[in-house]
């Protein structure tokens, strides 16, 4: 059996599909998609309800816009901390790069849960830091966790930069702040831009673990309403809408990036 072409990927890589064949494709796997979907619940006989989540809609976009709002100041806060780390852990000054790598290490081997619990109930009231702060607590240990990783990230992206790249600089003139800016990091930016991607949405979606120290955020909130409407997919189907909406303009823009600064080797 042959597929019609259309079904088909081109042979050649230089001529990507039309966009008509695109969005046919797409609209072909979203229709299986929901398919898959209609017919599981349909197996369930489920019944909707969705007028009781109307009623809390203002509940949602609450919980939502407070993602946004930690969101939004984790990648900020992250990327300083990872930057600042990756750094660190190239320092001549041989206490402040173990203490690099003890930090990563650490940070990466043990679970988000587990120091959002030591960090809210033991790290915060030690340095007098009330409950009326939570969000900002919560904001520090979302970025406490996610600049361990984008540390090894930028770490990673440096180093995959040709010795022989950085004699050449040293040998035209250029001085190390000169070479990073010139020569590191555009190459290293094409190396770290999936992963840093990765890294950004995972922290969005992290960010719904701070509902276990009381952080009024989406998931949070979606949880408050199902209790009292005891509606289990009409409260939590919003809340995957809700960050969809948030990781996919940084996955489109990330490829847009990826495009931007690709270079054939």
């Amino acid at each position: 059996m042959t597929l019609p072409r259309v079904f088909l990927a081109p042979n050649n890589p230089a001529n990507p599909p039309t966009w008509p064949v695109r969005i046919l494709n797409f609209l072909v796997a979203l229709l299986f998609i929901a398919l898959v979907f209609s017919f599981s619940f349909s197996q369930l006989r489920y019944q909707w309800n969705w007028a009781a989540i109307y009623q809390y809609r203002q509940k949602f976009l609450e919980g939502w816009l407070t993602t946004i709002l930690v969101s939004l100041a984790s990648l900020g806060l992250s990327t300083a901390i990872g930057l600042f780390f990756a750094a660190a852990r190239r320092s001549a000054f041989l206490p402040l790069r173990y203490f690099s790598q003890i930090y990563v290490e650490l940070v990466r081997g043990t679970p988000l849960l587990v120091q959002i619990l030591i960090f809210f109930y033991v790290v915060a009231p030690a340095f007098q830091i009330s409950d009326r702060y939570r969000v900002g607590v919560g904001i520090f240990i979302l970025s406490f966790f996610s600049g361990a990783y984008i540390s090894e990230i930028v770490r990673a992206g440096i180093e995959s930069v040709g010795q022989s790249q950085l004699e050449s600089a040293r040998a035209i003139g250029l001085t190390r702040a000169q070479t990073y800016r010139y020569v590191i990091f555009p190459q290293a930016l094409r190396q770290t831009l999936p992963p840093l991607a990765g890294q950004f949405l995972s922290l969005i979606k992290d960010s719904s673990l701070l509902s276990i120290i009381g952080i009024g955020e989406f998931t949070l909130n979606a949880r408050e309403v199902n209790s009292v409407t005891y509606s289990a997919f009409e409260s939590y189907f919003p809340l995957a809408v809700g960050y969809l909406i948030l990781t996919l303009p940084i996955s489109l823009w990330t490829r847009y990036l990826e495009k931007k600064h690709k270079y054939e080797t």
